[in-house]
């Protein structure tokens, strides 16, 4: 019958239910509980093992106090996952080092916990296996697998500049999730230099007017993270050597 946690579990929650004065419905009823709890354990374990999220990047070591009162409010409404059942999007931007990735692999780490399909990958290496599947003639398979998540996170737009074929390939993903799956992407580049991602004014237009029709838009304009780190650690060793 697939139930393996009631093998597992059987005979230790039997002797329990001796010793307790359980009825063989209270005991049944325990088994049942077991046995979804470990199959929602297992769901969890496998949506994760597909998200690729960097495992490091989760919402209790991200330091939300560094985010103004505004951005907080934001990223708290979407920690419920609703936005997902509204095929909304979520674009963050800021400049290098101010936490960006961080915050939406913490979010998608959020959205597995909660049972949700979610795929993380950076525009590079998203764009190359788009590319390989059009040269394959396998495009439209790959965007229909891609299907299944309900939260795709890329990564970085614009950091690298790409190709026009290779950006008309993500302008193809982002126009077959509009309104259907929702995109979670992060990017150091504002809306008014995106023609350096797409290349052509229609193009960007027609990619920004899709992403941000149903969006919420993050702005973190905060300092780089790793660069207060470094004059953090610089400043401890200056004083370690007055000291001594």
């Amino acid at each position: 019958m697939k139930l393996p946690e009631f093998t597992a579990q059987y005979a230790t929650q039997g002797a329990l239910a001796a010793s307790e004065g359980w009825g063989y419905d209270q005991y049944l009823l325990r088994l049942c509980e077991l046995e979804l709890d470990q199959r929602e354990s297992r769901k969890r374990q496998k949506l994760l093992a597909a998200s690729r999220l960097p495992r490091e990047k989760r919402l209790e070591n991200f330091e939300r106090s560094r985010l103004k009162r505004s951005v907080e409010r934001q990223f708290s409404a979407l920690l419920d996952g609703d936005f997902l059942r509204r095929a909304e999007n979520v674009l963050v931007f800021g400049s290098p080092g101010g936490g960006k990735t961080h915050l939406l692999a913490a979010l998608g780490h959020q959205l597995v916990e909660q049972g949700h399909s979610v795929l993380f990958t950076t525009c590079v290496l998203l764009v190359q296996r788009l590319l390989q599947a059009k040269q394959e003639l396998l495009l439209e398979k790959e965007l229909k697998r891609l299907d299944k998540y309900e939260a795709l996170i890329i990564d970085d737009i614009g950091y690298v500049q790409q190709s026009r074929e290779e950006m008309e390939v993500l302008f193809t993903l982002l126009a077959h999730r509009y309104e259907g799956r929702s995109v979670l992407l992060t990017s150091n580049l504002v809306f008014s230099e995106w023609e350096r991602i797409f290349k052509d004014p229609m193009t960007t237009a027609a990619a920004i007017d899709r992403l941000v029709h149903h969006s919420v838009i993050l702005e973190l304009n905060l300092p780089s993270y790793r660069m207060e780190a470094a004059q953090n650690r610089k400043s401890a060793a200056s004083a370690d050597s007055l000291a001594d």
